[in-house]
């Protein structure tokens, strides 16, 4: 069996919020549900990146639920996303920005049924040009993931370091970037370190300790590898022994 959703609801609406995190936690292929009451708090909860499905109310004051979406889309895993509105006017636009589904207010169990269904069988949709959303002085940027070199594990955070020598720290866990990010080149060298396989120099071994140097601006940074990721390394890095 698949693992359970990981949904998030957003209304600004109380009990149209209650009634669906009720609904929602009524049907057996959803695990974890949470809610927000505006756009600013959705995306505190949507950056820590655990959510696989967002129920978006399209009309809410400051952050409508497409700005949401046009936000999310900027992200290097996105969660697949389902508008909910008492309004037809945003159905184009809203599938234009590849929603799994489109609810009408107020929302029936069996038509919310349909939704999870399709956001079971959907692909969760690819990031942007393989973005992540960096916060820099209040202003948020944005860094390729292509460009990072190694991701470090601090707290409840990860601070991912880049070609160019920058860092930058991210609420998300090292399990998850380890997981998501396997695909695209990064292995998991020790419990605290995950590295850009695309970016290692060298693979040094040496009185039984092996490290992997990357780069780091002008220099280059060495990084202990575990004996636990050992086979992991090895088995990216052809001839390694």
């Amino acid at each position: 069996m698949p693992s359970p959703l990981r949904v998030l609801v957003v209304d600004d609406e109380q009990p149209v919020l209650d009634e669906l995190v009720w609904l929602l936690g009524r049907d057996d292929r959803v695990g974890d549900v949470r809610s927000a009451r505006s756009g600013t708090e959705a995306l505190r909860l949507l950056e820590a990146g655990d959510i696989d499905v967002a129920f978006l109310d399209i009309a809410m004051p400051g952050l409508s639920g497409l700005e949401i979406a046009r936000l999310l889309a900027r992200f290097a895993e996105p969660p697949r996303i389902v508008f909910v509105t008492a309004h037809e006017a945003h159905a184009v636009e809203a599938f234009e920005m590849n929603a799994v589904d489109y609810l009408l207010k107020p929302v029936r169990e069996e038509r919310l049924r349909e939704s999870i269904r399709r956001a079971c069988e959907s692909e969760p949709p690819p990031g942007a040009d393989d973005r992540i959303a960096v916060e820099l002085g209040g202003v948020t940027r944005f860094v390729a993931r292509s460009s990072v070199t190694d991701v470090e594990a601090q707290g409840d955070y990860v601070r991912l370091h880049t070609v160019d020598g920058s860092s930058h720290l991210v609420r998300m866990t090292l399990s998850h970037v380890a997981d998501a990010w396997a695909e695209h080149g990064f292995v998991r060298i020790h419990r605290s370190h995950v590295v850009n396989r695309a970016h290692v120099r060298e693979v040094r071994q040496a009185a039984g300790r092996t490290t992997v140097v990357l780069p780091k601006g002008e220099d280059r940074l060495e990084v202990d590898v575990s004996r636990r990721h050992h086979r992991d390394l090895r088995d990216l890095l052809p001839g390694q022994a």
